[in-house]
């Protein structure tokens, strides 16, 4: 695997209520976004598949 890789794929962000971590790679195909979108890209009504939590109480994560 090449450096800079994983930013090429799409940064990680984290639900700061529950721990989810929303991965560009693969969406939320429930949610109705899909495989591939990056977090800017989601609708700002979209919320954590997991707590509800809202996409602003999101940040971004470095696994």
């Amino acid at each position: 695997m090449e450096a800079g890789t994983e930013q090429q794929q799409g940064q990680l962000w984290m639900c700061q209520s529950c721990g989810f971590i929303y991965d560009p790679a693969e969406g939320d195909p429930e949610g109705g976004v899909p495989a591939g979108t990056p977090f800017e890209q989601i609708p700002d009504d979209w919320v954590c598949p997991v707590c509800g939590a809202r996409k602003r109480d999101f940040e971004p994560f470095d696994g």
